[in-house]
């Protein structure tokens, strides 16, 4: 049985291949929870708030402030969304001040810090740089080294989900 892999698209072929035998034979749930074996305790919109902030205070001090950070349930994976960063554009006085959002989809409650920490970590590098260009993926791995990898995983999990429709934490 072939799956469709509609998160590995941009992955070459090997890796595609690879990632079908797992799931032909019902082991990529498997090695995703060897890999990742708990889930991360930020349960609540608070705890997303701290976590984010205390990212942004770590790397990205000198960028502007974070007004909001929350677990989103009208996010959906479907529109190729893990998280929302928005920025709300308001006249005070006689300056234009931007509101920073950052929403992260509720079905990431549950999930390794690895992969929160990567949307986070995305969602703060789109303060500083609005297009997925060079820089912005210089920024994402210069705060978080396996952004990469955890982005990765996250396609693999996603992938798991769609198939086996269990989740794993």
């Amino acid at each position: 049985m072939t799956a469709i892999l509609k998160y590995l698209g941009a992955y070459s072929d090997d890796t595609r291949h690879q990632v079908q035998a797992l799931l032909n034979q019902n082991r990529l749930g498997d090695v995703i929870r060897k890999r990742y074996p708990k889930a991360h305790d930020v349960r609540n919109d608070k705890a997303l708030y701290d976590y984010v902030q205390g990212l942004r205070d770590e790397f990205l001090r000198n960028a502007a402030p974070i007004d909001k950070v929350l677990f989103d349930s009208k996010i959906h994976v479907i529109n190729h969304a893990l998280g929302l960063h928005t920025a709300i554009s308001r006249i005070q006085g006689g300056k234009l001040k931007a509101k920073h959002e950052i929403r992260v989809a509720t079905m990431f409650r549950d999930c390794p810090i690895e992969f929160l920490r990567m949307i986070a970590v995305h969602e703060l590098a789109h303060v500083k740089e609005k297009q997925h260009d060079k820089a912005f993926y210089k920024l994402c791995t210069y705060m978080e080294p396996h952004y990469h990898q955890y982005e990765f995983d996250v396609r693999l999990y996603l992938t798991e989900l769609e198939h086996s429709g269990r989740k794993l934490w």
